[in-house]
């Protein structure tokens, strides 16, 4: 299997790149926990309640981790950490929690390894292929008279 794309037209008026095509990821699917679980359960001998139990503590845990100013690295996959989006204050005096800290939000970085050329190869994306979304998956936008519009590159 590969990573899905379809292909999409800049139609920003200011932009630069404003009638030129690239490509973006599609999820053709959404896999939540049981289905994890499922998956897992087939490809080793712990059963899908004790694979659910240790999903829902590691979250609890990460989430303790993380909210005590820790970064939490899973070997592997990546380490997560919290950032915070503030409003800037004059000076370091006027700053205020309540009033310049506007929201959080969780930061991952996947697990790299750095190969003998320098370059640094995630772990996640190891092997990754990338295809078109064939055809037959593509949502066709109609016109106006109910006749489908034709999808760029096929």
């Amino acid at each position: 299997m590969a990573v899905m794309y379809k292909l999409r037209q800049e139609k920003n008026p200011k932009s630069k790149f404003k009638g030129q095509w690239y490509a973006r990821a599609i999820a053709i699917e959404t896999v939540d926990t049981a289905t994890i679980a499922n998956i897992m359960q087939q490809n080793c001998t712990v059963k899908k309640a004790d694979i659910l139990a240790v999903i829902a503590e590691l979250i609890d845990v990460l989430k303790d981790q993380l909210q005590n100013s820790k970064s939490v690295r899973l070997d592997g996959l990546g380490t997560f950490r919290i950032g915070i989006k503030t409003k800037p204050a004059l000076t370091a005096e006027d700053f205020n929690v309540t009033k310049n800290v506007v929201g959080t939000h969780v930061l991952f970085r996947p697990q790299a390894k750095v190969n003998k050329d320098k370059t640094r190869n995630k772990a996640l994306l190891d092997g990754c292929r990338v295809q078109e979304l064939p055809l037959n998956m593509i949502e066709k936008k109609k016109k106006k008279d109910n006749t489908p519009v034709p999808t760029p590159g096929h």
